[in-house]
């Protein structure tokens, strides 16, 4: 636990000072966050259809390179870099599915929603969430980026409210209401 704190507190300055203009930072924190963001990735590939041409270190890579042009000023600490990653591979694994017309029946990515959406056994269409979640984003952002942290990035209740800013009761709550909403859409999505 210290050393995890320990490494969060290094991250944080480091984005602080690649806020204040040093490139290099950036360079130093990727190695810090590396493993959890080639975890997400393999989460993300481990949905992909077999002989997918993109791998998990790319996927990564791919991130890191969009990181750089998102700049530093909108990022606060290590969840919320995690947080913003793993928006940015989602991104990617969405625009290479449309790309490849996977928005098809039974073509391209597919996620397995658990629990954690209250869709249980069924494989949603990457392109389908994402359309619900933009859908999501439209009607209520914050409802949107709590799902974002703790479905994508695998955020705790308490990370999400500190990457937030809001309380821990608050992300619960708006948790359990974009998680009806999104089952709601997704079905409709799939049944028609």
């Amino acid at each position: 636990m210290l050393l995890e704190s320990l490494s969060s507190e290094s991250v944080t300055r480091l984005l602080a000072e690649w806020h204040a203009g040093d490139d290099e930072a950036l360079r130093a924190v990727l190695p810090r966050v590396y493993d959890e963001l080639r975890g997400l990735a393999r989460h993300y590939m481990r949905q992909e259809r077999p002989g997918h041409t993109l791998q998990s270190t790319a996927l990564v890579h791919e991130a890191y390179l969009r990181l750089e042009k998102y700049g530093a000023q909108h990022l606060k600490d290590r969840a919320h870099l995690v947080a913003i990653c793993a928006r940015m591979m989602r991104e990617i694994l969405v625009e290479y599915a449309r790309g490849r017309g996977a928005a098809k029946r039974d073509g391209g990515i597919k996620l397995e929603l658990d629990e954690a959406l209250a869709i249980k056994s069924k494989d949603i269409d990457l392109v389908t969430l994402d359309d619900a979640l933009n859908e999501l984003s439209r009607l209520d952002p914050q409802q949107s980026k709590i799902v974002e942290l703790r479905f994508f990035a695998g955020l705790s209740i308490e990370e999400t409210a500190k990457a937030l800013g809001i309380s821990p009761a608050t992300v619960k709550r708006h948790w359990s209401s974009a998680k009806v909403w999104l089952h709601h859409e997704i079905s409709k999505a799939t049944n028609a």
